[in-house]
Order: C-alpha cells, then sequence, then structure tokens
C-alpha cells in the first residue's frame, strides 16, 4: 500500500523556521520525483519544491529561494523541508507528492514540481505577522 505522510506543521511567527517530514511508502525510492506543494486559501496550488532521488536535483519555487532546502534521506524513505525565514505569504497547506513514474511522462533532469501521482493529506503552516 502507498502512503505519503506528512508532519511538521504549526504556527510560527514571520521570519521564523519550521521543517516539514515527508515519508513515503510502497514503492521504491531510487528514481522518484517528490516534493512539496501549498495552497494558500483562495489560491491555487503551487509547486514550492521538488526533488529527484536518483540524481538529487531540485527545483525552488522563485518565492523560497533562498529561504526554503528540501533534502533526502534515502535509508529513511523520507524528504525534509527546512523553512527558515517564514512570511505570512508562505501560510498554506503543504502537501508531499510522490512520483515513481515521473520521468516517463517529464525529461530528466528535474526542473519543476510537475503532476504527481501520490498524494499526502497535507499539512498545515502559519505564518503570523
Amino acid at each position: 500500500e502507498v502512503q505519503v505522510l506528512e508532519s511538521g506543521g504549526g504556527l510560527v511567527q514571520a521570519g521564523g523556521s519550521l521543517r516539514l517530514s515527508c515519508l513515503a511508502s510502497g514503492f521504491g525510492f531510487d528514481d522518484v520525483a517528490i516534493g512539496w506543494f501549498r495552497q494558500a486559501p483562495g489560491k491555487e496550488r503551487e509547486g514550492v519544491s521538488c526533488v529527484s532521488t536518483k540524481d538529487n536535483t531540485t527545483y525552488y519555487h522563485n518565492s523560497v529561494k533562498g529561504r526554503f532546502t528540501i533534502s533526502i534521506d534515502n535509508a529513511k524513505n523520507t524528504i525534509y523541508l527546512q523553512m527558515n525565514g517564514l512570511k505570512p505569504e508562505d501560510t498554506a497547506v503543504y502537501y508531499c507528492a510522490a512520483d515513481p513514474l515521473y520521468f516517463y511522462d517529464y525529461e530528466a533532469p528535474l526542473s519543476a514540481c510537475g503532476e504527481m501521482q501520490y498524494w499526502g493529506k497535507g499539512t498545515l503552516v502559519t505564518v503570523s505577522s
């Protein structure tokens, strides 16, 4: 059974930090596109940061470059999103998503957060001003 499970959301003041975790199971982890998306109230979902577990290439949305860092622990089938310098506009539900067949649909190396097959239920990040 495939599972994608996020954790680590919460309430933080502007300028603060949070680290999100995502445990993915039920499929091989060595050649997967996996990453973080977010959806704020009244806005469309957007790709925040994604990574290829095969070659560690990463993508970051322009709005988070220099503040967020995505990382992989292959031994634990887990990715992390370290979020520093949080802003009120980062407030959203953050979803982890993964796709072991991503590179059948998209060319390598990873250059964006494209459509993903498996999704978590999301974790809420609230940044107060």
